[in-house]
């Protein structure tokens, strides 16, 4: 599989598919069993990478403010990028909700301003107001020249962001797709999915099976 810079790519697939492996892969927290992942003739590695993980990771008793600072960056304004996701910085983030770990992981993400950056489900866990937000800035980030690789179980968001969208199957990209294809990727998809399943949904239903 080969990514063009300056663009977004989704990845998508079933659970178990591997898009998860496939990202510790690009960062390096999976070892490949064969081949390697280049940026820009060279053997990528993980100064030029930030990754959000599905499930953030945080020390005990540290604070937002005290999270962010593990991140060196002197141009990263914290307070005026705080006034998108209104985060208490200086409360201790084991009594943050779900949703503000996830706003401070990314702003986390954002302060390292490394040219590729890798999301896994992103939007999970926000709300609607914050999804927008971090939309417009992927696309802003986009047109300052990074590369972003984002995978989401709801199509939508995907199809709304994406320059490019990558099905992986068995722990193998079947196919990509560019933005002209996506309607037609998306209903061949679904309508796959729902003939894969349609005869035991309907075994189910049968007379005497359920009440």
């Amino acid at each position: 599989m080969e990514l063009a810079e300056s663009t977004i790519h989704g990845i998508v697939g079933l659970n178990g598919a591997g898009k998860t492996t496939l990202l510790d892969a690009v960062y390096g927290l999976t070892k490949s069993n064969s081949g390697e992942i280049s940026f820009r003739g060279e053997k990528l590695n993980k100064r030029q990478v930030s990754y959000l993980v599905t499930e953030n990771f945080f020390y005990s008793n540290i604070t937002g403010r005290e999270y962010l600072g593990l991140f060196q960056n002197k141009l990263f304004d914290t307070a005026k990028w705080n006034e998108l996701f209104c985060l208490p910085l200086d409360q201790i983030v084991d009594d943050y909700s779900t949703g503000m770990k996830k706003k401070l992981a990314l702003l986390g993400v954002l302060k390292q301003d490394k040219p590729i950056l890798i999301l896994d489900e992103p939007f999970n866990g926000l709300d609607m107001e914050t999804c927008r937000i971090i939309r417009s800035l992927l696309l802003q980030l986009q047109e300052k020249g990074k590369t972003i690789i984002i995978t989401s179980h709801i199509m939508e968001t995907l199809t709304n962001l994406c320059d490019f969208i990558h099905y992986l199957e068995n722990g193998r990209i079947k196919y990509s797709k560019g933005k002209s294809d996506f309607a037609a990727f998306e209903q061949e998809l679904f309508e796959s999915l729902e003939n894969k399943n349609a005869k035991l949904i309907a075994e189910l239903f049968e007379k005497g099976t359920t009440r």
